[in-house]
Formats: C-alpha cells, sequence, structure tokens
C-alpha cells in the first residue's frame, strides 16, 4: 500500500454518503410503526443514535391481497417521516423498510403478484428514501415442498427469489448503488432444516443461498424458537448463551439438510439477533451478561460460557453485530432500562470499534465509494494547521497512520488493502474534526 500526498488547493465538500452506509459492527433494530402502551410510537429522530441500522416495520399488503405493499408511518405525517429517514442517512445510518412481520403474509401465486410485489416495493423505497430492505417473512409466507436449497422447486419461492433480485436491480440502476439487504428469519427457517427440509423448515435456506452475495446482514431471530440443534448434535434452549453460541455459529459454519448442504455465511454477514427484554417477545430473552458472554466469546475475545464449545477456536472477530426487537422496546424505562440493549452492545464491542461516532467530526469527502483501486479524499478548509489520518479496519485495527498540512488531497492506492469497510479519520490536537467510510470492493 502506498500513499500519495498531493499538496493541492482544498475546497468545502461535506457531503453525506447516502446509500453506502456499511456500518461495522452494526446495532440494528426493529423501529415499530404503532404505538403500544408498553413501548410508545417513537419518532425516528429520537431514536438512540448508537443505533446504527434502523429497520422500519412494516410494509404489509393491503387488505385482500398477499403480494400489494403499502406503508405509512402511523404517528407522523409523510413529510416529517421522510424528513427524518433522511436525517438518519445524513448521519451516516442505514434506514430499511421490513416487508411482513408475524401478522403480515406474503405470497407471490404468479407473475402477475410479482411483478405487482417489485412495483410497490420500488414505489415506498422511492418514495421515504430507504437505503435498505429487510426480508421478515414469516408464518405461512415461506414454505417448501421438495428440492433442494440450492434448486428449489417451488414457485413461490422462486418468484421470492426473483422479485428480490427486481427490486435491488432497479435501486441500483436509479442510485449507482447496492440497496442494502437483510433477512431476518425464525430459526425453524434455517437451523430447523438440521432437523427436517419440508414445510417450515429450512425453507428460508433456498432464499438466502441464491441471494447469498447480496445478503448484507442475515438475523435470526434466536427468540419464539423451540429448542434447535448445534453442530456438536447437543439440543439448545433459547434463553442461554449455548442457544445464542451454538445457533450463531451453525449458519457461519453451515451444515447438512435432507435439502442438501447449507454453505454457510461469512462472519460479517451475521447478527445475532435477540429482544430487548422479556417483554419484547413471547420467549428467548437473555439478560445482559448472558448474551455479553455469548458474544464475547463468539467474537474470540472472551471465554467459554456454557457447554457448547465453537468449532472454529479463535472466534469470528467479524462478526456484524446485534439485532433486537425492537428500538421501541429498547427505549422504554420499564425495558429492562432504558437502552439497557444498547448499552449492552457498547460494552460487547468497545474494543472492536472503527471508535468513531456517527455523529461526531465534519463529514469529508471520499470518491470514488465503493472503490477498488484509489481513494481520493478531500479536505475541508475548516481544518487548518497539521492534521493526522488514521484508517481503521471494520474490527478497529490501524492499517494507516500519517501526517499532513491542510490544504491538501490524499490520494490512496488500496491494491494491498483487503476487501471491506474501512473508517477514516481526520485529528488535530483538538480532537476528531472529520470522519468518512469507504467500502473496498476489488
Amino acid at each position: 500500500m502506498r500513499l500519495i500526498l498531493l499538496a493541492i488547493f482544498a475546497f468545502l465538500f461535506c457531503t453525506t454518503l447516502l446509500a453506502q452506509a456499511q456500518p461495522h459492527p452494526a446495532l440494528i433494530g426493529y423501529w415499530h410503526n404503532w404505538n403500544d402502551a408498553a413501548a410508545p410510537y417513537l419518532p425516528l429522530d429520537q431514536i438512540d443514535p448508537r443505533y446504527n441500522v434502523i429497520e422500519v416495520s412494516f410494509a404489509e399488503p393491503v387488505v385482500g391481497s398477499s403480494h400489494d405493499i403499502v406503508f405509512t408511518p402511523s404517528g407522523n405525517t409523510i413529510a416529517e417521516f421522510t424528513t427524518q429517514v433522511a436525517q438518519l442517512r445524513a448521519a451516516g445510518k442505514v434506514v430499511s423498510i421490513s416487508i411482513g412481520g408475524a401478522n403480515a403474509p406474503v405470497h407471490l401465486d404468479s407473475d402477475q403478484e410479482r411483478d405487482q410485489f417489485v412495483a410497490s416495493m420500488v414505489n415506498i423505497i422511492n418514495a421515504y428514501g430507504f437505503d435498505g430492505m429487510d426480508i421478515d417473512l414469516e408464518g405461512s409466507s415461506i414454505s417448501t415442498t421438495g428440492g433442494t436449497i440450492t434448486a428449489p422447486v417451488d414457485a413461490t419461492i422462486i418468484r421470492l427469489i426473483d422479485a428480490i433480485r427486481g427490486i435491488m436491480a432497479g435501486y441500483r440502476s436509479a442510485n449507482g448503488s447496492k440497496l442494502f439487504l437483510t433477512m431476518a428469519p425464525e430459526t425453524a427457517y434455517v437451523q430447523g432444516g438440521q432437523s427436517a427440509f419440508g414445510g417450515l423448515w429450512g425453507a428460508y435456506l433456498p432464499v438466502i443461498d441464491a441471494l447469498r452475495d447480496s445478503v448484507d446482514i442475515l438475523q435470526v431471530q434466536l427468540y419464539n424458537s423451540g429448542s434447535m440443534y448445534g453442530l456438536d448434535g447437543v439440543i439448545y434452549e433459547q434463553g442461554t448463551a449455548d442457544f445464542i453460541v451454538s445457533q450463531t455459529e451453525a449458519v457461519i459454519q453451515g451444515f447438512s439438510t435432507s435439502g442438501g448442504v447449507f454453505e454457510g455465511m461469512r462472519a460479517d454477514q451475521i447478527a445475532v439477533a435477540l429482544p430487548a427484554c422479556v417483554s419484547a417477545a413471547g420467549g428467548g430473552y437473555a439478560d445482559t451478561a448472558t448474551v455479553f458472554d455469548a458474544v464475547r466469546y463468539l467474537l474470540g475475545a472472551g471465554t467459554q460460557p456454557g457447554a457448547y464449545a465453537l468449532q472454529h477456536s479463535g472466534g469470528y472477530p467479524d462478526l456484524r453485530g446485534l439485532m433486537t426487537w425492537s428500538i421501541n422496546w429498547d427505549a422504554a424505562p420499564a425495558c429492562n432500562g432504558s437502552y439497557s440493549f444498547a448499552e449492552n452492545y457498547e460494552r460487547i464491542f468497545a474494543d472492536f470499534s472503527t471508535e468513531v461516532q456517527e455523529n461526531a467530526g465534519m463529514a469529508i469527502a471520499v470518491f470514488p465509494n465503493p472503490a477498488s483501486d484509489l481513494v481520493r479524499i478531500e479536505l475541508p478548509p475548516e481544518i487548518t494547521g497539521q492534521v493526522k489520518v488514521l484508517i481503521t479496519n471494520a474490527v478497529g485495527q490501524h492499517v494507516l497512520e500519517d501526517y499532513l498540512s491542510a490544504n491538501s488531497t490524499i490520494t490512496l492506492a488500496t491494491e494491498q488493502l483487503e476487501a471491506g469497510l474501512y473508517t477514516i479519520q481526520l485529528q488535530d490536537t483538538s480532537g476528531l474534526k472529520g470522519f468518512a467510510k469507504v467500502f473496498i470492493a476489488h
């Protein structure tokens, strides 16, 4: 890697890298679009800033339909809500629209229904300025009658895969960037494939496998679950450290089913998904100490907290982060104290963080982004005197540190950097002055 410092004039280019955010470690929270006495409606601009992926819940089929999807905010005007989405994105957050939920089955029973599904989702994404989409189909939405993980035969599953690809292709064509894609299946649809492959058991696996190169985060719901097999052949119960560790490693390492082998996902595509408190789910809550011990062990930074031993002894330091249902519940004082889940995330990833607060400092211009060979960094004129340039990778390791005078442009050759997310910080004697994130994709 080489760093070339070119002394040229600087100009103000305070820009927000919309649709390019790649939070890592990620704190993902569902935000529910209704008022609950115990977990009230929460305007988007009041969300704790530690949440860097916000999943708006839910876009649902219109009454009488299984494929024509609509969304309207319930506690704000459309104009207010759209402005708040833009503000969150300007602060470096991903704001996704989540499809489905437990009470809204989605079925694509014909090619016409598939096309209407795509058109309605594109309209929602464009209307509100979302830069992500979450697939949270539950109940009867996904079911398999045969085939294999790599060769599904159910037309509804094939149409769903095609529809997601169509929505993402349309977004890239319109915006010049990738739509952030997450999925939040229940355990039976994923790890349940170890027990059986049919009906709901393992039914999400063909969807995940077909879209594995597009999935940014897979966050299997480790709650409201029955007991599940670990890779060691032992059955584990929800709400325990063993369940968290065993089920997380299963989706990273992969496993065998009667429908073929699920090859597993990269650790940086996997988030641990848990309820914010007991009241937030029907089962599966684990207290903050249990979650801390389990996730630190998964990261390779803690001791084994239970009976299940990781097959990969070094752990998974690239683990993407945590997800919770929901931000509204986490914000409620009666839910284990306000933002206890966010605080625990901060403790867990303290030494894995990029050490940059998303809302701190001044955004600096970095282009192109994503980048393959060269990245150019423009310094705003507000920065005077000598400045330190610090570049860290996704797990907080420093990969470059240098000093230069203000009124300069940095050109960074990236051929020796691994593909992934990097954070660029500018610091002077008073502290952090600017930051940006860049994704290297060779």
